[in-house]
């Protein structure tokens, strides 16, 4: 049996978290005004506090003692509307001022729901002056305020970096009436010249998976103490937050003790709830007797973890048993009808368990409140009865509770747990004022009301709760029994399932009966009041039966306003209901013998584990390269950025805000020639490969819409420098190869040039490609040019290539290039269920850092060619509505050639531009840019040829009609001796007049189109003939259609900005007919809508390894080679009269243009099986918080690809589900997903770019340090090669032949691999096969890899200290089991902390040897266990030691 006698003996961590963390509620009208504009979904963000200029403080000051005055910044939330601080106030660690600037380097993270403009954040500035007794005076040196929200909350106002100007005074001129009232309040506040804050806000989806952990309105930072976050290494555990794992446990036997007895103890508080309502009736009031009765007991049980419940805590109903016999469920119900008779005292319990989720935290508390639910009558009538139709309910807290399970030593498993519960007024984590009988008692009573016993007796007696915990995984293999929980989402379902009333109190009975083993009954006032506000009524239509218990929520005669809030905000409904209904069971019996019926579908979303995130491995940029690695790249020569005049680029600082104006960079009238220089690249130390991997790189990207870049060769070249830390490496320079496999010596690094100007961008293009490099990165993929394998992904910011007027600006950037790694969990080569291995096991995806690439961005102006035309200069409209040109003359006659109908098409021509963007309609419109991608044009309308030139044309033909008189008859003699002699020429004649007359009511029409995107435009349509037509509309291709759609005609109208009349239900749609309908009366015309767009595309892509050619350093080198990913083509769209005979004709060409990748995928499968993968959306997709009526749809442009969204809920995550076919090894398939998130698809927000590398599959079984060998099978191709196999960790696979070997055609080679791995768990592992001549890749395998733990022999114990030094030196004995003399090796799996004296070691049979241990020191304190293998020469494990080293 385990007693808790004392809080904060059991609880003294827990209490001091619960201590440091309680924080200020915010305004209630706040919340309320969130939840009416449906803000109820929690984000996180992240707050980086950089420095502090302040100019107007000194920049050395002393206080008493001579000791330099330190300074601290303390941040709060402020509600404007109701000048209200809320949440807690957070302080940074002091620091100094040096050159007038305090270096913070704070990062804070926060999530809200309050997501409203009223919403600010007060950083306030303030020094440290230290006192003679050790304390410090705080001083306030100015404060700012931040505003983190605007009338939109899907954008924050401060997205991104900030520099806030610093006030004079303290936070508290906030709260000044003048400035509640004020528009705009900053006027009111005396800016501190030249004192600033730099800081960057943005959203931080990663705390999504943790908001469980911490309340909301905290600010907390990395460092602080969370009990349930696994600690980070790098100190911030927010930043990639992962939580512990939680296990279930089942709380049974629960019984309640209130002292002197349950029924003195009820009897007592009713009597003091009665004698208050008596007191607080108004004199002369006239009004029966109100008695008050406890209509139920309940109990709160939920996880604390210092900040917040983990949980919603479950609500359990108790009931009342003698006290001896509460240890079965069967007695508990036989003797719950004849209690009221029984002589034992009674006691509260629960018949059934209750189910909770743990952490193994020493801070991890359970909560237990215990609250009564009290009615009385309402009303000026008589007295009522306790089951009067008019009775009010009302809560109060009567005891709590708290135990740490996990505190050390937990030597509770196996005993009854017993706790003594709290009264009185203390802080606890419900926030209630808790009944207390300790002055009621004194005061109310003469004597005191105890059971017989001695006043010791009396006095020792207290309160108490007691109950047993077990773990639920013991309880499920030991007895399998039927869960008896049943979620909170079930009630509706329960309530709607009864048909009768009789059925319904059938189902929730009073009490048991002796035979059944469900939990105790819910009662009517669970049902009935389910409002959250305690002065709603509830509505009785939901249930018959309702209507006798209305049961109406009060405010409790003895609650003080703040538990009036504790009441509101703690529904009465939320029950985790614990019963299982056997009836309902027992009745559907029958219903199962039906065999005919249809499976009805259960609301499922499939798992596609692991998930991918965008934006949660995102490449961090280094702030500060250190200044060896500055110098070193200096030294190397590379080529300066310089600008036309031959001046060195301004440099620009990739960790300082850049300011963006778009309209200075829009009137630049200069040319873009934007420069890439790949300087260096430094590699970082991996396991399972070596110091000097990798020698060779490739990179491939893509820029804008230029074509895909696939670079030549590098060489990585190591200085002659001796790099002294290998914590610090110097970066390696890169060096092209040449086509010989020389190095070459010319200048270092690789440049590359894109030009980007007048002549090449599109009219209204230059705008959408400013936005472009102002908020998007380039994806770069860093390959091994030896093994074909992937180094690493990164992202380079391209905002820093904006020129801002300047002649050339220049960047240097040093990021991180990352990789994901997939783990499964480890297993004991003893489990049972070794063999089991399901394939929803959990995987843990690791992000590794495999080096820091060096690039240095630029861009030079370059002068616009005068020369050259622009292409707005080259086309006369740019128009969305096809006007045909008016048809004056007929057909002057001569040659029906082909160069007279090109003529003719001349001048029915009209182009098209791009699709203009309406900034108040398309919230989301590519890649964040809202609304503003394009500068819209205004309409105008093709206007017909002028009065003058047609009089001229009209004359000038009618002059040469009038010279060809006289040779008419001539001609047409000749013709028909044409057509009787040759009948082939007359007919070829015959379709030439057709063709011309076909052209002659043609109008060509000129689209720009990328994929996805949807082009509108309107074809004016006339109806020429005197009587009424009905023309059928057809187009030759389903790409281009017409929109018979009301509402997406009207979207695409305000989109694009065109001022024509609209009209409703225009068209007719019949099945099977060509097209829609339009109805025209004579000599009228009308706007046909028109759209093209394209989710195909062609899909061909380079075969895999780097570019044989030297990428050349000119500007040339994408413009030459456009991506036209989509095909150009001619679409024909006939308007057809009654008669079948075209009216009109609107032939549009098609230009592709290239289309801009947003993210970049690289997924890796066995071959010949489907790949299905989900791809989660960032926060800022999330549509309801865009639009209520909006959603997220999905295309692919492969259409052997399912590509699908779901809808869920609000608040729910959104994913991408994919579903790829399979294809042969080493086949790489490209497509591309294209996301929307307007209703009719005009453009999509998001477009990416998906490879899936598909690879032989092998798996292999093993145990960690110890060999084992697997065969592969090469085959050749049909011509030979030299082929070399290179693994993705040469330190645990070995390839034999080593070497490079030719591979005859059709030959089979067989390889043999050699794994030995030093990891647990489920891994990924590669192996590719490249032909060294071609640099190409022959054949790829995937290795699945389960790697269980070894069986160990010994275990063995170290303390090593921390910190500098030579380590420490320690022996272990091995016998040589065997008789006869043999040879063993010595191997580790931190070789990097444990060196061996001799690696290898001869020993005589029976004999022993002493192997020698040498442990490397540590920077920091912590445990590991290493561990230590005698393998054979074949290695072949023989025994396995583990050293658990401890470094204090």
């Amino acid at each position: 049996m385990v007693k808790t006698e004392d809080i904060p003996s059991m609880a003294d961590d827990w209490k001091q978290v619960f201590e440091r963390n309680r924080m200020v509620p915010p305004h209630s009208q706040t919340v309320r005004l969130a939840v009416e504009s449906r803000f109820t979904q929690s984000h996180g963000f992240q707050l980086t506090l950089n420095r502090v200029t302040a100019t107007h403080l000194p920049s050395q000051e002393k206080a008493v003692g001579e000791q330099s005055v330190t300074y601290q910044l303390r941040a709060t939330l402020f509600d404007r509307n109701h000048q209200h601080f809320f949440g807690k106030t957070w302080k940074s660690s002091p620091q100094t001022i040096k050159n007038n600037k305090i270096t913070f380097n704070e990062v804070l993270y926060v999530h809200t729901s309050l997501t409203l403009p009223s919403t600010l954040l007060v950083l306030e500035l303030v020094s440290l002056s230290p006192r003679p007794d050790c304390s410090h005076q705080a001083l306030g040196r100015g404060f700012t305020v931040l505003e983190l929200f605007t009338n939109r909350p899907d954008t924050p106002a401060a997205d991104g970096e900030r520099r806030l100007n610093l006030h004079h005074g303290s936070p508290r001129a906030l709260l000044h009436p003048l400035i509640k009232d004020a528009v705009d309040y900053h006027n009111m506040l005396k800016i501190s010249e030249g004192a600033h804050l730099a800081c960057v806000l943005k959203k931080h989806p990663a705390l999504d998976s943790v908001l469980h952990l911490f309340p909301e309105n905290v600010l907390v930072s990395g460092e602080e103490n969370i009990p349930g976050l696994v600690a980070s290494p790098t100190g911030d555990a927010l930043l990639k937050p992962q939580t512990l794992k939680t296990l279930p446990f089942t709380l049974n036997r629960l019984t309640i003790s209130l002292q002197p007895s349950l029924e003195k103890f009820e009897s007592q508080l009713l009597q003091l709830i009665n004698a208050d309502c008596q007191n607080t009736l108004q004199p002369g009031s006239v009004g029966a007797i109100r008695t008050v009765v406890i209509q139920e007991r309940r109990l709160h049980v939920g996880v604390h973890n210092g900040w917040c419940f983990l949980e919603k805590p479950q609500v359990v109903v108790l009931e009342a048993f003698p006290r001896g016999r509460a240890g079965s469920p069967s007695k508990q119900s036989a003797l719950s009808k004849d209690s009221s008779t029984s002589s034992l005292p009674q006691i509260l319990g629960l018949r059934s368990s209750l189910e909770l989720r743990l952490t193994n935290h020493q801070a991890l508390a359970i909560i237990f409140q215990l609250e009564y639910v009290f009615s009385t009558p309402i009303g000026r009538e008589t007295m009522l009865s306790a089951t009067s139709t008019s009775r009010a309910a009302f809560l109060h807290s009567l005891r709590w509770g708290i135990w740490c399970p996990f505190q050390e030593p937990a030597e509770w498993k196996g005993e009854e747990i017993q706790l003594v519960l709290q009264e009185g007024a203390k802080p606890n984590p419900h926030g209630a004022m808790v009944y207390s009988t300790e002055v009621s008692a004194k005061a109310q009573s003469p004597a005191p009301i105890s059971a017989p016993g001695t006043a010791q007796e009396v006095s020792e007696a207290k309160d108490m709760i007691k109950f047993w915990l077990s773990s639920s995984l013991e309880r499920k293999a030991s007895s399998p029994k039927p869960s008896l929980r049943i979620k909170q989402v079930d009630v509706p379902r329960q309530r709607r399932s009864p048909s009768s009333p009789s059925q319904d109190r059938k189902r929730i009975p009073p009490a048991s009966p002796p035979e059944s083993p469900q939990g105790p009954g819910l009662s009517l006032s669970q049902l009935a009041a389910t409002s959250r506000y305690p002065t709603i009524s509830h509505s009785s239509s939901a249930l018959p039966w309702q209507q006798s218990f209305p049961s109406l929520l009060h405010p409790s005669p003895l609650a003080s306003a703040h538990q009036l809030s504790h009441v509101a905000c703690s529904a009465v409904s939320n029950f985790a209901h614990l019963e299982m209904d056997l009836q309902q069971r027992g009745g559907d019996s029958a219903s199962l013998h039906d065999e005919g019926d249809q499976l009805q579908e259960l609301p499922f979303t499939p798992v596609h584990a692991p998930v991918i995130t965008l934006g949660m491995n995102v490449p961090s940029s280094c702030s500060v390269s250190s200044r060896s690695s500055l110098a070193h790249l200096f030294s190397a020569g590379f080529p300066d950025i310089v600008d036309s005049s031959g001046q060195v680029a301004d440099v620009l600082d990739p960790t300082e805000p850049l300011p963006f104006d778009p309209n200075r960079e829009e009137n630049d009238l200069q040319g873009n020639l934007l420069v890439f220089q790949f300087l260096a690249f430094t590699r970082i130390a991996a396991p399972g490969v070596g110091p000097d991997w990798p020698e060779n790189i490739y990179f491939t990207f893509q820029f804008y819409r230029f074509p895909p870049v696939t670079s030549q060769r590098l060489k990585l070249l190591t200085g002659d420098k001796v790099q002294h830390k290998a914590s610090n490496p110097l970066p390696c320079v890169l060096a092209s190869i040449n086509k010989d496999g020389t190095v070459n010596t010319g200048s270092p690094g690789l440049q590359l040039q894109f030009r980007v100007d007048d002549s090449f961008l599109k009219p209204g293009e230059k705008r959408w490609f400013l936005h472009y490099l102002a908020l998007h990165a380039m994806h770069i993929d860093i390959w091994d040019s030896d093994s074909l394998l992937l180094i690493g992904s990164t992202a380079i910011e391209l905002k820093y290539m904006l020129r801002q007027c300047k002649s050339a600006v220049q960047a240097l950037h040093e990021v991180e290039v990352l990789t994901t790694d997939y783990v499964g969990e480890d297993t004991l080569l003893t489990n049972p269920d070794l063999g089991r291995h399901s394939a929803s096991s959990p995987m843990t995806v690791h992000t590794i850092v495999r080096g820091r690439l060096h690039i240095r961005t630029g861009n030079i102006g370059c002068p616009a060619d005068s020369g050259r035309k622009r292409p707005a200069d080259v086309m006369q409209s740019l128009l969305h509505i096809i006007t045909p040109c008016e048809v004056t003359s007929g057909f002057r006659g001569g040659s029906l050639s082909s160069r007279n109908i090109l003529q003719l098409n001349a001048r029915n021509t009209a182009q098209a531009d791009r699709l203009p963007i309406n900034e108040d309609r398309v919230p989301l419109f590519r890649r964040g840019i809202r609304a503003d991608g394009v500068v819209p044009k205004e309409n105008s309308l093709n206007k017909p040829d002028d009065s003058d030139r047609k009089l001229k044309c009209m004359a000038a033909v009618r002059e040469r009609e009038a010279s060809e008189d006289a040779k008419t008859a001539k001609v047409a003699a000749q013709s028909k001796k044409a057509q009787l002699a040759n009948p082939s020429e007359a007919k070829s004649k015959a379709e030439s007049i057709a063709n011309m007359l076909s052209q002659a009511i043609t109008t060509q029409h000129l689209l720009y189109a990328s994929l996805g995107s949807a082009e509108y435009m309107e074809f004016v349509l006339k109806n020429p003939f005197n009587v009424p037509q009905t023309v059928t509309i057809h187009s030759d291709d389903p790409e281009l259609s017409v929109i018979t759609n009301t509402e997406e005609w009207r979207y695409f109208k305000a989109l694009t900005r065109t001022p024509t009349p609209l009209e409703e239900n225009m068209f007719h749609s019949e099945q099977g007919a060509p097209g829609p309908r339009v109805y025209l009366r004579p000599k009228e015309s009308l706007h046909v809508p028109l759209k093209y767009q394209s989710f195909l595309c062609d899909h061909t892509m380079a075969l895999q390894g780097p570019s044989l050619k030297a990428t050349a350093r000119g500007s040339q080198v994408a413009k030459k080679n456009l991506s036209n990913i989509i095909a150009a083509k001619t679409i024909k769209v006939t308007f057809k009269a009654e008669d079948g005979k075209p009216m009109a004709i609107c032939q549009v060409n098609v230009e592709p243009t290239p289309h801009v990748v947003d993210q970049t995928f690289r997924l890796y499968h066995p071959e010949l099986c489907f790949l299905k993968k989900a791809i989660r959306l960032p926060v800022w997709h999330d549509p309801a918080a865009i639009n209520p009526d909006a959603h997220v749809s999905v295309r692919c442009s492969d259409p052997n690809i399912i590509c699908q969204t779901r809808m869920l809920a609000p608040g729910e995550p959104q994913d991408v589900y994919l579903k790829v076919p399979g294809s042969p090894s080493p086949h790489i398939k490209m497509f591309f997903v294209m996301v929307f998130t307007d209703k009719w698809m005009a453009a999509p927000s998001q477009i990416w770019q998906i490879y899936v590398h598909f690879l032989e599959r092998v798996d292999v079984s093993c145990v960690t340090g110890q060999r084992s060998c697997q065969s592969l099978v090469l085959r050749g191709t049909q011509a030979i090669r030299k082929v070399k196999c290179f693994s993705s960790h040469p330190g645990e696979i070995e390839v034999d032949p080593a070497g490079v070997f030719v591979l005859p055609p059709a030959a089979v080679q067989e390889l043999q691999l050699k794994v030995q791995p030093w990891q647990a768990g489920s891994r990924f592992l590669y192996v590719n096969a490249v032909d060294v001549e071609q640099q190409r890749l022959v054949t790829a395998w995937l290795l699945c890899l389960n790697v269980h733990r070894p069986v160990l022999s010994k275990a063995f114990e170290v303390c090593v200290p921390v910190g500098g030094g030579r380590g420490s030196s320690r022996k272990i004995t091995y016998t040589n089991p065997y008789t006869s003399s043999r040879t063993f090796l010595l191997r580790s799996d931190h070789p990097d902390l444990l060196q061996f004296k001799e690696d290898k070691f001869q020993i005589g049979g029976g004999e022993s040897y002493t192997i020698g241990l040498r442990f490397a020191t540590s920077q920091s304190p912590g445990s590991v266990d290493i561990l230590v293998y005698v393998n054979n020469l074949e290695e072949k494990t023989e025994e396995t030691f583990c050293v658990k080293v401890n470094y204090s």
